[in-house]
């Protein structure tokens, strides 16, 4: 069953352009991009420690964060293109952060579960659009790999969230921040990077 919602405005054929065009610059952000994925799914354990039933799942999402990072980096090796020596901001988070600030404990779990799940979904959008442009077979394969990755992580966050609000607060909530992501990708300075 799907449980994330559609993204409210598509990414940009400029946004695949500037990626295609500095493939190697697109690694570097991609590999970034999955460790802090890897230490958001733990840093909502650190947070939520008596949230038990987002515990197993939150640890595997961690780990096959982790996971892809060692994949993403695997391929830079074999490309010779080096880590980012300072992992850099993110423009793209640093404006959605601002949606799991203030209200209460209990509604800022709630909107950072849902962050997570739109952050995935965008990026299960961006790495088909990525997979679908590449000619490189091996490169074709993994993007799709990944993107069905990030459809399941889209899932797995909203469907917890469920585990403890009603329904129509979670997805009144998830359509208000799919919208205001939306305003946010269409702003975004085009680069090549996941976000």
């Amino acid at each position: 069953m799907k449980y994330s919602i559609d993204l409210k405005i598509p990414s940009s054929q400029e946004w695949l352009d500037a990626v295609m065009t500095d493939f190697d610059a697109f690694l570097q952000d991609h590999a970034d991009c999955e460790r802090k994925a890897s230490a958001m799914a733990t840093s909502l354990i650190a947070k939520y420690p008596d949230r038990e039933k987002i515990i197993p799942d939150m640890i595997a999402t961690a780990i096959e964060e982790l996971e892809h990072f060692q994949q993403v980096f695997e391929l830079m090796q074999k490309r010779g293109v080096a880590l980012n020596r300072e992992m850099q901001e993110d423009p793209y988070i640093k404006q959605l952060m601002p949606l799991t600030h203030g209200g209460t404990h209990e509604s800022r779990f709630l909107s950072r579960m849902l962050l997570g799940s739109i952050v995935e979904c965008r990026g299960c959008e961006r790495f088909r659009m990525v997979s679908e442009a590449q000619e490189d077979e091996d490169l074709k394969k993994f993007y799709k790999t990944l993107w069905t990755s990030e459809a399941k992580h889209g899932n797995i966050f909203v469907e917890l969230a469920l585990e403890y609000f009603e329904e129509k607060t979670v997805y009144d909530r998830l359509h208000e921040m799919m919208a205001f992501e939306g305003e946010v990708i269409k702003n975004l300075p085009v680069r090549a990077a996941l976000h």
